[in-house]
């Protein structure tokens, strides 16, 4: 479906269990972190749009220059695209008030991360597995009341540990409570990152 603007996939949930947003990596598809959602959240409704950017053929949330390096004014309006559509699927199938989570990987995280910093108004709690900083410099938006968990692997070629400090430095420079999880591996999502993750998200 896209009436939305975004290719996506809602499995509707329990009405009193939150609302997932799944954010795929590179390359990827919206069925992609379905059961990483149902891991974290059973009973969660699961909303997984497809990212709109073609790398290659390959899916993804906005466009990079190169490997780790991102066009930061595509980030910014990407993020503002994912902020209307999450906003119109809410109204859409009844969401409205019911608590909503972002849980991205890779590519995916980056855009929740860009999407919890640059428009609190829309999302206020993610679950980021293999992120970093998604722009140099965010606006100083009030992150009071926001929670981030950050997985992070300490030998990660993609996602370096010093942009995913500073990811978490900028957080809590806006008042956002950021729980971090490191592990001895690389790009990866591991099966102790989803424990603790599901831990912080219904905790």
């Amino acid at each position: 479906m896209s009436e939305l603007g975004l290719v996506h996939r809602f499995d509707e949930g329990d009405a009193d269990a939150p609302v997932l947003l799944l954010l795929h990596g590179t390359g990827g598809s919206p069925g992609d972190l379905l059961g990483l959602g149902r891991e974290l959240a059973p009973g969660a409704a699961l909303l997984a749009p497809a990212g709109p950017v073609s790398e290659q053929g390959m899916a993804r949330w906005f466009r990079r220059l190169r490997e780790g390096v991102f066009d930061t004014e595509d980030v910014i309006a990407r993020a503002d695209q994912l902020a209307e559509f999450v906003l119109a699927a809410r109204e859409r199938y009844g969401l409205a008030d019911r608590r909503l989570v972002a849980a991205g990987f890779s590519n995916g995280a980056n855009i929740a991360a860009a999407l919890t910093l640059l428009r609190p108004d829309v999302l206020t709690e993610a679950a980021l597995f293999a992120a970093m900083l998604p722009v140099p410099e965010p606006p100083v938006h009030d992150l009071n009341g926001s929670r981030v968990f950050m997985s992070n692997g300490q030998q990660d070629p993609m996602a370096p540990v010093d942009s995913a400090d500073l990811l978490a430095e900028n957080l809590r420079s806006r008042s956002a409570e950021v729980t971090t999880h490191r592990h001895p591996g690389g790009h990866q999502v591991t099966v102790d990152a989803v424990r603790q993750a599901r831990t912080w998200l219904l905790g």
